[in-house]
């Protein structure tokens, strides 16, 4: 049975503290405390392990893969009359105030949690439970690393979505500080994520104990500093004007984009990561239901598909996943416990096709729904468009019993990457990971353990790429597609990655830092919106610079220490 690998762990409860007034004051009930925790390798692991919790958020607009995909051009609002919420995230508004509180709260729980390792795993010794020094200070190493790869984890997540926030980089910093610069924000991210690298132990991949599969390492950081490097510079070059090729570093230097470049070869070169045999394989629609009879969709067994899994290199399911370098984990959730469906992949339930019930593809609630114009410029050449995007009406994708006028603003097309699925057991219809996992509790909606990918190494070749101008990165992405070489241009890596990352959390990112986005949303789509023929569009508001609004209350919190972005 899989296991919930980011738990909610007695450091994290010792150490739940935000910039909110109401985590500040929080009782220690479990005997543990600063002077007495950080001793052993079982308190670090505990540690970490809630470092990672603070990564699920309640409010699934603060989900970070839920709200980029609403907010990118590729997506409609979706979903019912009654799901206001989607189309005003869709729609850049914020009615609501508190939207995104879960966001930040839950990122600076897990920053507060990183600064306790970070600080007091320093001077601890672990080496009578190891059997060498050397294997002492590589645990120690990685614990440390693992802290500062997820304290920039935290705050590139903040300042993508909200720009300039508190710096806390210490235990004992006050709560009440105000909110620190763009450029000083990227900063600490930059900071973090290169002593993270120098820090961590390199260890390519294939040697990595299962176990620690999902966890950060060296390779995940080196190909984050890639992504903040392209955010930053594109954000600043194309958002607010100050053009600029450097990252700037929290002690006053910088990286150049041949220091990043470095980093990138580094990974590419050492990492162990590789590209899936096929990008199609990377998703758990081509699982074959081997208890079922090989329950499989059409297309797919004709291709010879085969999920690759999401264990890592454990051989469970064919050779093993190469590909993807840092996930979100999910597992099953339960309505008695506090906060329950947190664990579940909500964006597989969120996006999956409204009210259907059909083998592979299970119900959900109908949002996100596809812009067809992304549909209709992609070439049918390309697996990745099949391999991507799921018609409904189509019995070779398994959608012939689709039921339409379910939902607003349809389009016939969903989103395949990253939607429920479901198989016969034999008696009945039952979901997919329910299945592969054992679990007694089936309800549709906590059945979705399907990890969120964060980061895969097809992102590093796209990344190394755009970043020096050379196309080999780029085509051999391609040609795992089966696709001809192309020249490097520009917009040929936007075209590569819109096809490439289509609806994983991304492209709201690349339009904002390409500058891109304040032309996305020109189109006028014909809709159904429940039963009614309609039009949808959506208006960018240019002044509010790809942000989102601070939370309302934590503007009042911060008796007017924290001042609201532009436009909102």
């Amino acid at each position: 049975m899989k296991k919930l690998i980011y738990y909610t762990s007695i450091a994290a409860m010792v150490l739940a503290t935000s910039c909110s007034e109401d985590y500040l004051d929080t009782d220690n009930l479990y005997g543990k405390s600063l002077e007495t925790y950080y001793r052993t390798p079982q308190d670090i692991e505990e540690a970490i392990a809630g470092v990672y919790n603070a990564i699920y958020t309640p409010n699934v607009h603060s989900n970070e893969s839920v709200a980029a995909s609403l907010m990118s051009d590729l997506m409609l609002g979706g979903g019912g009359p009654d799901d206001k919420s989607a189309k005003w995230v869709d729609n850049f508004e914020d009615p609501v105030e508190d939207t995104y509180r879960d966001m930040w709260t839950q990122s600076y729980n897990g920053i507060s949690r990183a600064n306790a390792i970070i600080e007091n795993t320093a001077d601890a010794d672990f080496s009578s439970y190891f059997g060498s020094p050397e294997e002492a200070q590589n645990f120690k190493n990685q614990a440390i690393g693992e802290a500062l790869f997820m304290r920039a984890f935290y705050y590139f997540r903040l300042g993508k979505f909200f720009g300039g926030v508190p710096l806390i980089i210490a235990v004992d910093d006050p709560r009440d500080v105000a909110r620190s610069t763009y450029t000083e924000t990227f900063a600490q991210v930059a900071s973090d994520l290169k002593a993270a690298i120098e820090t961590m132990p390199d260890t390519p991949f294939p040697a990595i104990p299962t176990e620690q599969y999902g966890h950060a390492n060296k390779w995940v950081a080196e190909a984050y500093l890639g992504r903040v490097y392209l955010f930053y510079t594109g954000y600043m070059t194309n958002i607010e004007g100050s053009a600029t090729s450097d990252l700037p570093l929290a002690d006053g230097g910088s990286l150049s984009s041949a220091d990043v470049k470095g980093y990138l070869e580094d990974c590419i070169n050492n990492s162990g990561h590789r590209l899936a045999s096929d990008f199609r394989n990377l998703w758990p629609y081509s699982y074959v239901n081997q208890s079922a009879g090989g329950t499989v969709l059409p297309w797919a067994e004709a291709e010879g598909l085969a999920w690759v899994g999401q264990d890592g290199h454990s051989p469970t399911f064919g050779t093993g996943n190469y590909e993807t370098m840092f996930v979100q984990r999910f597992s099953f959730g339960d309505w008695g416990w506090s906060n329950g469906n947190i664990y579940t992949n909500r964006l597989c339930l969120f996006t999956a096709i409204r009210d259907n019930s059909m083998v592979p593809f299970a119900q959900g609630w109908g949002w996100g729904t596809v812009n067809p114009k992304l549909w209709n410029q992609w070439d049918n050449e390309d697996p990745r468009k099949l391999g991507s995007i799921l018609q409904v009406g189509q019995a070779e994708q398994g959608t012939d019993g689709y039921q339409p006028d379910k939902g607003d603003h349809e389009t016939g097309l969903f989103n395949k990457k990253y939607t429920a699925l479901q198989h016969s057991d034999g008696s009945a219809n039952v979901g997919m990971f329910v299945q592969l996992y054992g679990w007694g509790n089936a309800d549709m909606q906590l059945m979705h353990a399907q990890d969120f990918i964060f980061m895969r190494f097809a992102d590093v070749l796209l990344m190394h790429s755009e970043i020096t101008g050379n196309p080999d990165g780029m085509n051999e992405v391609r040609a795992r597609a089966g696709l001809g070489p192309v020249e490097y241009s520009l917009e040929n890596i936007k075209k590569e990655r819109m096809h490439e990352f289509a609806f994983e959390g991304l492209r709201w990112f690349d339009l904002v830092r390409w500058g891109d986005v304040i032309n996305a949303f020109n189109d006028v789509i014909d809709v159904r919106n429940s039963g009614s023929d309609a039009k949808y569009s959506v208006t960018y508001r240019p002044e509010t610079k790809g942000l989102v609004p601070i939370p309302e209350t934590e503007l009042r919190l911060s008796s007017g220490v924290y001042e609201q972005n532009p436009g909102w």
